[in-house]
């Protein structure tokens, strides 16, 4: 057996593990990242990518059905479009092999060993690599920091797993023809944003939530818009609704049935082609050897403090396996950090805010504190949103619904957060951020040009109308 030897061992080549392995590079820290897929983990290869490159396909399927129906304000028309799926789904792909075959580029730009297979720890300083073939030889590789980044999972319901007509998020980014009729397990924003991705591409989209409204983690506020769009594109929500498994006897035609419960006890049979289980992630803790380090959890999670480490000298984790947010962002901040810890920087992990957005139609975009969060933490506020059917951008896309909220404390009106909903919103994602990371005064946004028109304009008029004087409503 080949023995290795690292100072840095990373398990995990996704967003956390990557971006600290290509930092660490970079200070000169001896580097392998461990990784039994391709390079870029869940995001790029089966989540984030390949989900928004499939959204933007059914979104552009179903303009261009809007206007074969002749009904376009815009005055355009044109003959009733067809999909070419099998060049859609190689048409996302290709972005997929894209970007992790740049990934692999960076990691061996700056000199970081990128080896392929499955680990499986035995220790907090050694760990053994079994290669996909079963022709190659098992690789044990001894580490001084041990960094573990292995992501997360799908959900899967213990009654209805995945297999045949039931999917995860990964078989559904995939598909080999739109299914006629697909029931969504799970109304939060992976469910949404696919359920609505193949209404768009034509199926019949039924989705259950048990709770009784759709992103049930979202403020109402924020969703209305999108509950609007999900009505006005005929997808059929079925809240405070309980999934209880397949039927055993498909339908008259042949369909799989979901057997659901409503809030009053009534039991209904949805009929699906395909039903995609979409009710959340877990930390991705079962498979490698994580039991034989013995750390100290949190819930699902691995317990970590501000700069990752674990309970276990020089073991760090980040990203999903560290707990929530499950977000790629979060966890590449993370992995810059331990590889500049492990350089001998002084780091902790302390954000003043991390932006979550939701690619739903239209998108949401939350950073910071939302007035319900600042009244719970007793912090007086003014707050003040500004709607988009008054911003002259958003009229010229046909994309007035929503608006853009900021929330500031009413002392010394520092802003803390910042809530928007609107066609291509997650575009002002960057600048909510910043300006909560900067400490930035309600009087700094009001006070900066804007660009016009755009967007954007809505960001400083939420501000302005905070301070009393909006210009343009």
């Amino acid at each position: 057996m080949e023995t290795l030897h690292t100072t840095l061992l990373i398990i995990g080549g996704g967003p956390g593990g990557y971006v600290a392995g290509i930092r660490a590079g970079q200070l000169g820290v001896p580097t392998i990242v461990v990784e039994g897929a391709s390079p870029g983990g869940t995001c790029l290869n089966i989540g984030c990518i390949p989900s928004k490159a499939l959204i933007h396909a059914a979104d552009e399927f179903c303009k261009a059905r809007s206007y074969a129906a002749e009904t376009s304000p815009l005055g355009i028309t044109s003959a009733e479009p067809r999909i070419d799926l099998e060049r859609t789904v190689a048409w996302k792909d290709g972005i997929v092999k894209k970007l992790t075959g740049g990934v692999g580029a960076l990691l061996k730009k700056n000199g970081v060993k990128l080896v392929s297979g499955w680990a499986t720890v035995l220790d907090g300083k050694t760990v053994e690599v079994r290669p996909e073939g079963a022709s190659e030889a098992t690789v044990r590789i001894r580490c001084e920091h041990l960094l573990l980044a292995a992501g997360s999972v799908p959900v899967e319901l213990p009654f209805m797993p995945f297999g045949g007509p039931v999917v995860s998020s990964t078989e559904a980014l995939s598909p080999g023809e739109v299914p006629q009729r697909l029931v969504v397990v799970g109304a939060g924003y992976i469910g949404l944003e696919l359920g609505t991705a193949y209404r768009k591409l034509g199926a019949q989209v039924t989705v259950v939530e048990a709770a009784d409204r759709i992103l049930p983690a979202y403020d109402p506020d924020l969703v209305k818009p999108v509950a609007a769009s999900l009505a006005r594109l005929g997808v059929e929500l079925r809240l405070g609704t309980s999934v209880l498994g397949l039927d055993t006897e498909s339908g008259g035609d042949g369909l799989p049935r979901v057997r659901v419960r409503d809030a009053s006890g009534v039991e209904a049979l949805l009929e699906a082609d395909r039903v995609l289980v979409a009710v959340g992630r877990k930390p991705a803790t079962v498979g490698w050897g994580l039991e034989n380090l013995m750390l100290d959890m949190d819930g699902r999670a691995i317990k970590v403090d501000d700069q990752c480490r674990t309970s276990m000298r020089n073991v760090w984790a980040i990203g999903d396996l560290a707990g929530e947010p499950m977000l790629a962002h979060r966890a590449m901040a993370q992995g810059e950090m331990v590889a500049e810890i492990v350089s001998g920087k002084r780091r902790h992990f302390a954000p003043a805010a991390i932006p979550a957005v939701c690619f739903t139609d239209p998108e949401i975009v939350v950073v910071g504190m939302s007035p319900l969060d600042a009244d719970k933490a007793g912090i007086g506020i003014v707050t003040a949103n500004f709607p988009f059917s008054a911003n002259g951008r958003a009229m010229t896309i046909e994309s007035t619904d929503g608006f853009v909220r900021v929330v500031a404390r009413k002392s010394d009106h520092r802003i803390i957060g910042w809530q928007a909903v609107g066609g291509a919103v997650s575009e002002l994602a960057a600048g909510f951020t910043q300006s909560i990371e900067l400490g930035a005064q309600l009087e700094d946004i009001a006070g900066t040009i804007h660009a016009h028109p755009t967007l954007g304009e809505a960001v400083q008029e939420a501000a302005l109308r905070a301070l009393g004087h909006a210009l343009h409503i």
